[in-house]
């Protein structure tokens, strides 16, 4: 009989729904089981496209004799953590604490207080070498709740309040306030780390880094330290040549388990792929390489083909590394097939791909092949129809699992990338489908509210959204929106970013220390309201907070918002001192708010010159700006929160007129064609 995870929609619970295990979903029901029977709970957390969580499944959760073990001795709680950030926060730093380390599978055991007292990641189900067994640690845990039971509660208020801690540092009353020179440290940081043959950061497994990639590139504007560019188009190169790029589908799989981004774990992740995205289109700007324009069309016609709701525009969350049981197996190609496939090309057309591809009869893993290439390819070699033939081919192949759940936090940093290939790109296709995915959300991912804040619902599927937003969902959405805005100068989304806000500083503001909870005042109640300032694979929310409003700020001319980043990341300053190569978002917002920001304002009746304008505005890196939009002939397509602008952004003579400010100083207002070209060229960045 299916356990009680047969009635959740999250893909990753309903794969455990015919374990042995007695799960429960995290509620009420299993939560007052636990304090009724006086149990400790075993809490497991994991995702659908989690390689060892499979694992872990197959050897543990569908062993009857340890399943038997679990049931009668613990309640036994299955979470999904992108449906859950805030249960995987909390948990997650605990296990770091006893540990040393983290990661997923997450193996955790609770009072039924909810308070941790033991926890690891994956163990096998018998000991194997120094790992102990699965089931080892049931029984030690079991024997300490039941004869140490004092010490075990004991432990666990301790560690309760170190988890209560984290993320409330604050500096020396002596302490410095946060400047470029942080920025600084951290590019050494990163600098002493940067593999200069191969790109990235340390040795194996290496990590897309976009936040750090993107300081690095703007620091480089700031600096002119040509190092810093240097480091970002190596790092950009070697991973859209290696195998971590799906050289014929498009996209990003979520880390390269060697040096020299050969062999991917063949996951693909929304978020990943939405802020590499960013990173190339920049880095496009700068360079115009084609290597990088290329990168971004296919990733984003992956996302369109394979990630995307074709009813309602939404992306959907991950793509698993597995199929058929194995990993990677969908992307992996002998020889053989492969000369096979491409056999009406002629041969000579197939050995020459696959002498460019790294295609051999040997293999380059595990005895199959991923293709990679050593160098960008030149003007006369095409392999369009080849990479056509395969990727039909391979189409055919049974797929991963697709985990097609939608988030608002992911979506929205897939928003901001797609909005932006699609004016740099001239896409329209890309563009409709940012607007697309906004218009879901809006629809569909919002709630009534008892105080007329705009509220999210963070996570959707199958015609159902759930589970009140957290801090990460408000605020990447209001930086999409803002993009989208940018893109588009519909000023709809503008207003929409700006209510994400106001929602955000009433429900998620911590007044007594400055800078932002993890979950709203009226988030059901945990043992800890988290805080996080530091980076993972995707921004902390305080960061992206604070980053959205130094933008907003700034477009806005709302000075307010300008001195709660401020102390936001002066709430961070701390982690910004020990561990600055952690905090890219937060080093980016420091970076928008202390140098100079070109404040862009097109002021024009004449939907033509605007687009002109927008196009030209971005056709090259402009590390720091914002763009407003004032229709003097129509004033409700104009913003809200720039009507105070509108009144004093008047046109001259009747025509298109420019406002460029710096810093709430202006500069003349310029209505000449020429001489707007000629500004809005000055602050471009590029590389020769």
């Amino acid at each position: 009989m299916p356990n009680k995870l047969a009635n959740e929609s999250s893909p990753y619970l309903l794969q455990h729904q015919n374990n042995p295990v007695d799960w429960y979903p995290w509620g009420e029901e299993a939560l007052q089981r636990a304090k009724d029977e006086n149990k400790p709970i075993f809490l497991s957390i994991g995702y659908s496209a989690c390689h060892w969580c499979h694992v872990m499944e197959h050897e543990s959760f569908e062993d009857e004799s340890i399943a038997d073990m679990l049931n009668a001795k613990f309640i036994n709680i299955k979470v999904d953590r992108e449906e859950r950030p805030d249960l995987d926060q909390i948990y997650m730093n605990a296990v770091q604490i006893l540990t040393g380390h983290g990661g997923w599978p997450m193996s955790v055991f609770l009072t039924p207080e909810l308070k941790p007292f033991f926890g690891g990641t994956y163990w096998p189900p018998r000991q194997r070498g120094q790992m102990p067994g699965f089931s080892q640690i049931i029984e030690g845990v079991d024997r300490a709740w039941i004869n140490r039971n004092d010490q075990a509660l004991a432990y666990a208020e301790e560690l309760t309040a170190k988890l209560q801690r984290v993320g409330f540092g604050e500096l020396e009353e002596d302490e410095q306030q946060p400047s470029n020179d942080y920025i600084d440290a951290a590019l050494v940081a990163l600098e002493n780390h940067f593999d200069f043959q191969h790109g990235g950061f340390g040795t194996a497994p290496k990590f897309p880094n976009a936040m750090n990639l993107e300081l690095m590139l703007r620091s480089w504007t700031r600096t002119g330290n040509q190092t810093l560019l240097d480091m970002v188009r190596l790092n950009l190169d070697k991973m859209a040549l290696g195998g971590i790029y799906d050289h014929l589908g498009g996209g990003f799989s979520r880390y390269s388990v060697d040096a020299r981004w050969l062999v991917p774990h063949f996951e693909k992740m929304l978020y990943d792929n939405g802020q590499l995205v960013d990173i190339y289109l920049h880095a496009y700007q700068v360079t115009g390489n084609p290597l990088y324009e290329q990168t971004v069309r296919d990733t984003c016609d992956y996302i369109l083909h394979t990630m995307t709701d074709s009813q309602h525009g939404c992306f959907f969350s991950t793509e698993d590394a597995d199929s058929e049981g194995e990993e990677g197996k969908f992307y992996v190609w002998s020889k053989s097939e492969v000369l096979e496939v491409l056999e009406d090309l002629g041969r000579e057309q197939s050995e020459e791909f696959c002498r460019i591809y790294d295609i051999t009869e040997q293999g380059n893993f595990e005895g199959h092949n991923i293709p990679n290439l050593a160098k960008p390819l030149n003007s006369s070699q095409d392999f369009t129809a080849a990479k056509q033939r395969l990727f039909e081919h391979r189409a055919q192949r049974i797929r991963p699992g697709l985990d097609d759940k939608v988030l608002v936090s992911w979506n929205a940093l897939m928003i901001q990338s797609m909005a932006q290939a699609g004016v740099i790109f001239k896409q329209s296709r890309y563009l409709q489908a940012a607007i697309r995915a906004s218009e879901f959300i809006l629809e569909y991912m919002t709630t009534d509210s008892s105080d007329d804040s705009v509220r999210l619902l963070h996570s959707w599927r199958n015609g159902k959204a759930k589970l009140n937003a957290y801090l990460d969902d408000y605020s990447y959405l209001a930086n999409a929106y803002t993009t989208l805005y940018e893109c588009t100068a519909d000023g709809k989304w503008l207003d929409q970013a700006v209510a994400l806000v106001d929602t955000t500083l009433k429900h998620f503001l911590d007044p007594d220390n400055s800078g932002f909870f993890f979950t709203s005042d009226d988030h059901e109640q945990l043992i800890t309201r988290n805080k996080d300032s530091f980076d993972s694979s995707v921004p902390s929310g305080n960061s992206m907070m604070a980053y959205v409003l130094v933008r907003l700020g700034k477009l806005c001319n709302n000075t307010e918002w300008l001195e709660i980043a401020e102390q936001t990341i002066q709430n961070s300053a701390a982690v910004l001192q020990r561990a600055p190569n952690g905090c890219g978002q937060m080093l980016l917002a420091l970076d928008l708010l202390l140098n100079d920001t070109q404040e862009v304002v097109i002021a024009t009746d004449q939907q033509t010159d605007r687009e002109e304008l927008q196009q030209f505005l971005y056709s090259g890196f402009i590390p720091r700006r914002t763009i407003a939009y004032i229709n003097p002939a129509d004033s409700k397509s104009t913003a809200n929160s720039l009507r105070q602008q509108a009144m004093t952004r008047k046109l001259i003579d009747n025509q298109t007129t420019v406002y460029v400010c710096c810093n709430f100083s202006c500069e003349k207002p310029l209505s000449n064609r020429g001489e707007i070209e000629s500004a809005l060229d000055t602050m471009k960045v590029s590389f020769s």
